[in-house]
């Protein structure tokens, strides 16, 4: 085997080692479970985004806040002592 033919050999490899890697990540993300909101679960200073009074992800002080919500798996937050898929009312 020539030098061009090791090249285009070793050039053949790494597209097709990239390209199923690609592939895989593809996969995986076609798998990973849907997200929902739950509301009434976070930890201080450890919510997800936006509640009242702030605008962004930690921000909130209060543990267990109706109205801060951390994502989790869809179905989990019902079985969450305190968790609730919509924000406390007022």
């Amino acid at each position: 085997m020539n030098k061009s033919q090791t090249m285009r050999l070793a050039l053949v490899s790494a597209l097709t080692v990239g390209a199923t890697a690609f592939g895989a990540i593809g996969a995986h993300a076609a798998s990973a479970p849907k997200m929902e909101k739950c509301y009434g679960i976070n930890a201080a200073h450890k919510n997800d985004c936006m509640s009242p009074g702030h605008s962004c992800a930690g921000q909130d002080a209060k543990a267990r806040d109706p109205n801060a919500f951390v994502a989790v798996p869809a179905g989990l937050c019902g079985k969450i002592a305190g968790g609730a898929t919509k924000p406390a009312k007022g």
